[in-house]
């Protein structure tokens, strides 16, 4: 009997996808890709991978190396010890990794996690001349969509060929203070007026008895304990996805599903940027750029917006982050009074 054209088409589309993820896991653990030729005549260097993988005699590397890889190998039995199964890739899924051919880097990108700075250093790299100094590039440009090209935006064959090839790298931070790092930024900053009126009059409308006219037309001032309220709501993720400035870090960049050779954490940030420049062989050409702010989010700071939520809260917000918890080996705060 003939399959319908829908099923084909649908066929065809799972088939498609299966390949993608098919392909990836042949070839994840093969650490010793073939040499990249430079661009110089007759000459040739070591990708970024290949320099992580068969070992490089810069003192500064060797004394990273032992850190990277035990932070692979608690990810990679994280992932064996709390997710069943695997399942497929899709262009969704990659939407996060940033691209750089140039120097074969893959970077998935997590918001209140360096990544403004991430994104003005790849726009440096990649680009063509325009800029030479991350700094100089304000930091709304870095977020401008199309300034820099995603794994989502390539062909099948071009994906796995990057994901086999690649240096894969992510920087993940302890999740509460990430999220409160969100809400302070998205929450009680008068010029993020976008952020107050698309979540804040939801956020008030919903979870505040009683609100007054004022605060449901302009959603400035979102208390914290809202916002979590808010987050645990069953009725927020049926309706939408949630913001990628407090989605959890493992549904945007899918760590058990892609095979990332660097795991940087925000609490090690320079010696972190350094080990991924210095893998690329960009090391003394730009420099990362350094937090100028005086009120960073710590986990000091974290516990104060905690003292505000009840157990109950702080144990559904934990189960809801829990993930991320386990797979990036961070403890679960003493602050909490689950």
């Amino acid at each position: 009997m003939r399959m319908p054209r829908g099923g084909r088409l649908l066929l065809a589309t799972c088939l498609c996808s299966l390949l993608v993820l098919v392909r990836y896991f042949q070839t994840i653990t093969k650490e010793e890709p073939e040499i990249k030729k430079s661009s110089g005549p007759g000459k040739s260097r070591r990708s970024p991978l290949q320099t992580l993988y068969r070992g490089d005699q810069q003192p500064e590397l060797l004394a990273a190396h032992g850190s990277l890889r035990e932070r692979r190998e608690l990810l990679e039995q994280a992932c064996l010890s709390h997710t069943r199964k695997r399942r497929v890739l899709s262009a969704e899924d990659l939407k996060h990794l940033i691209v750089d051919d140039k120097h074969g880097l893959l970077y998935c990108y997590v918001p209140k996690v360096a990544c403004t700075n991430w994104k003005r250093v790849f726009m440096v790299l990649t680009g063509d001349g325009r800029y030479t100094d991350p700094l100089a590039i304000p930091a709304n440009e870095a977020h401008v969509a199309g300034n820099l090209r995603t794994l989502s935006e390539f062909p099948v064959a071009e994906i796995n060929r990057r994901l086999r090839s690649y240096l894969k790298f992510i920087f993940v931070r302890e999740p509460f203070e990430r999220l409160v790092s969100a809400y302070r930024n998205k929450f009680t900053r008068s010029y993020n007026t976008a952020f107050h009126k698309r979540y804040g009059t939801k956020i008030i409308r919903r979870h505040r008895p009683d609100p007054d006219k004022r605060a449901l037309e302009n959603g400035s001032d979102v208390t914290f304990l809202e916002f979590v309220q808010y987050l645990v709501d069953p009725r927020t993720q049926r309706e939408e996805p949630l913001n990628e400035h407090w989605e959890r870090v493992h549904s945007l960049c899918h760590p058990c599903l892609i095979h990332y050779d660097v795991v940087g954490k925000y609490e090690s940030l320079e010696p972190d940027t350094q080990a991924v420049l210095r893998l690329a062989g960009v090391e003394g050409a730009i420099q990362f750029p350094t937090s100028g702010k005086s009120t960073r989010t710590d986990g000091n700071m974290a516990a104060r917006f905690f003292k505000h939520v009840g157990p109950f809260y702080q144990k559904k917000l934990f189960n809801m982050y829990r993930m991320d918890f386990l797979l990036f080996n961070y403890t679960t705060p003493e602050y909490l009074r689950t």
